[in-house]
């Protein structure tokens, strides 16, 4: 009977080896496809400015740029927009024009710019109590907002402006909101919704909310509608604020981030569309200096 060479049975045991290797390989790529293969949903992508991420990055990146630029947020924001914001927002809360007894929920206000303002506003108006929506006849504002060191700001304004009552502070995501359904008469939402991972959900977490016969509003920066004026705030939004934003808070790339944020926002009436997808009625919206802003309204009915 033949013999094989020492030769040959090394061969012989390689190439089994390399078949057992082969076998081994296979079934572990058997095994991964049957339990994670097409199981296994991909991570969703979004974005972040001009910048293609998972939803997971962008919610923390996000957190890190209002942790950043939390000190420095309100003055940049008069510096940026030679303080027209402020009027913006006086604009957002007389088109709201709450009467006495309103449950406010402000979401993403950490600094309370829109609260305030909605305190202010309802005691110049002196209005008699009469019962809201919701049931109470005192007036209140929910400040909520993802982020603690604009909470930290907002809650230190508080002290300063003499607004301890009348207002709560609760750190909460826009897109799962810790509170309970139909607890609110209004909604409030200034220049945050463009930076919500998913913006469906959070349009979704608004009607939850909101009592039947609620409003929704949302300050957003928008398209503008003259084509002069919008090459023009072009090139002031990337050649201007990105340099204001490192020489005044010395942080370059998160006010970088906010003009991409800004361009990647959907316009006028796409996101009005959103918000009707999201069941809100009678959605209008009002351009602000020329489309630079919006008002964003709809009802819960």
């Amino acid at each position: 009977m033949a013999t094989l060479s020492v030769k040959s049975r090394a061969d012989c045991l390689e190439a089994l080896v390399r078949s057992s290797r082969c076998a081994v390989s296979l079934l572990s790529n058997i095994r991964y496809r049957m339990f994670s293969g097409s199981d296994v949903e991909e991570e969703k992508s979004s974005h972040f400015g001009f910048q293609a991420v998972s939803e997971k990055d962008k919610t923390q990146k996000v957190y890190r740029v209002f942790e950043n630029v939390a000190s420095s947020y309100d003055k940049m924001n008069d510096v940026m927009s030679f303080g027209i914001h402020r009027l913006w927002k006086d604009r957002l809360v007389r088109v709201l024009n709450p009467p006495a007894g309103t449950k406010l929920l402000d979401v993403a206000g950490g600094t309370g710019d829109i609260a305030f303002r909605f305190l202010n506003h309802v005691k110049r108006k002196k209005l008699p109590q009469s019962k809201v929506k919701s049931g109470s006849t005192d007036s209140h504002v929910t400040v909520c907002d993802i982020n603690k060191a604009m909470l930290d700001v907002g809650q230190k304004r508080a002290q300063t402006f003499f607004h301890s009552s009348g207002i709560s502070w609760i750190q909460g995501n826009a897109e799962e909101l810790p509170l309970s359904s139909g607890s609110f008469d209004a909604y409030t939402i200034a220049f945050g919704i463009r930076n919500v991972t998913r913006m469906e959900k959070a349009l979704s977490e608004a009607y939850r909310v909101l009592a039947p016969g609620g409003r929704f509003l949302c300050l957003e920066f928008s398209e503008v509608q003259n084509s002069l004026l919008a090459c023009a705030y072009e090139r002031y939004s990337f050649d201007m604020i990105p340099v204001m934003g490192h020489i005044i808070a010395g942080d370059w790339e998160s006010y970088q981030y906010l003009v991409e944020s800004i361009r990647q926002f959907p316009d006028q009436e796409e996101f009005a569309e959103m918000i009707e997808n999201a069941g809100f009625s009678n959605v209008t919206y009002e351009n602000l200096s020329f489309g630079i802003a919006a008002i964003h309204s709809g009802f819960k009915l």
